[in-house]
């Protein structure tokens, strides 16, 4: 026989309503106490609410919506499995689901949106890698859709986000190879359209003014975070007439292909060469040499997204609305 609600309710020795409200993060207050008690009986009892009905009354779906753009990062990739291995527990335990639609072409990425959102399948959205311009900002506040993105956005855009200290990682990533006796260095960026690849290069042009080294265009380049994009930007810089001594590259990826560049040439990377990553992925441990990197706290991350989406899907004001990690 099914438990109901009134079972949890004699259990724990509260009102039916009261489980209700509970459950349901009603209106009314309910002590720690209560509270605690209402949720040990739930679980002793193993009772499951009848999701669909609290839905159709709260007009909420209970769902998270993650549109991840997979362009230039493989949904196998170690920034994204861990991005959605903490959303997806986080919205666990606040029993809501998580919607995970990749995007393969920019062309349909509006269409997705308009299908999750237009079509109420979910409550929320989380978003990756915001752009100059960014129509997804706009679209969703002409919506009225609760959001969070990784990321800041443009300035004076009140959102919700979390974002790394890309000027600050830059900075100390250059001053590194400066420490280590490198002069000359090389900078391989993300894509232009990205805010964060403009933040990633201040940092790098501000080490150089601080250490009295020229910042030269021609040792820049702003690319597509693959490791064959890194490899090739690192193939062109070796070939001016005056090569970089290091590079700092944007990306673990890039990192890689520049380093795979390099030893094509003959050259001893951490000898001839130095080269530093952003990122912090695993095999950035185990190549040949070991890969210096700058760490992102991708689950840490996630699971801060997540929990301020929630929040204000709720209608709750957000225990934090714009952080940047160190």
């Amino acid at each position: 026989m099914a438990v109901t609600r009134d079972d949890v309710a004699r259990l724990a020795g509260v009102s039916s309503a009261t489980v209700s409200y509970v459950i349901n993060d009603g209106p009314r207050p309910v002590s720690k106490e209560t509270r605690s008690k209402v949720l040990q009986a739930i679980e002793q009892l193993c009772y499951q609410p009848n999701v669909m009905a609290q839905s159709l009354r709260r007009q909420r779906t209970n769902t998270v919506g993650l549109v991840f753009t997979t362009i230039e990062r493989h949904l196998t990739h170690p920034y994204f499995v861990d991005l959605l291995t903490s959303v997806g527990e986080e919205c666990a335990k606040h029993s809501f689901d998580l919607l995970l639609s990749p995007c393969t072409d920019r062309a349909l990425e509006q269409s997705i949106y308009e299908r999750m959102v237009g079509g109420r399948r979910v409550d929320g959205i989380v978003f990756t890698g915001v752009r100059h311009n960014d129509f997804r900002i706009s679209y969703l506040k002409e919506q009225e859709c609760p959001f969070v993105t990784l990321g800041r956005p443009e300035d004076g855009e009140d959102v919700c986000y979390i974002d790394v200290d890309g000027t600050q990682g830059t900075d100390e990533a250059v001053q590194h190879l400066v420490d280590l006796g490198w002069r000359h260095i090389a900078y391989i960026g993300l894509s232009a359209e990205l805010i964060c690849a403009d933040d990633r290069l201040a940092g790098y042009r501000r080490a150089l003014e601080r250490s009295g080294l020229a910042y030269d265009p021609a040792l820049v380049a702003n690319v597509h975070t693959t490791e064959e994009a890194g490899h090739q930007a690192m193939a062109r810089f070796l070939a001016l007439d005056e090569p970089p001594d290091a590079v700092l590259a944007s990306s673990d990826e890039l990192a890689l292909g520049a380093m795979n560049a390099a030893q094509e040439q003959g050259l001893v990377v951490g000898q001839d060469i130095g080269v530093i990553g952003f990122d912090d992925i695993p095999s950035a441990a185990y190549c040949q040499p070991p890969l210096t990197t700058i760490r992102q706290p991708m689950y840490e991350i996630g699971t801060r997204l997540c929990r301020m989406l929630i929040q204000i899907i709720k209608g709750e004001e957000p225990e934090e609305r714009q952080v940047v990690l160190p």
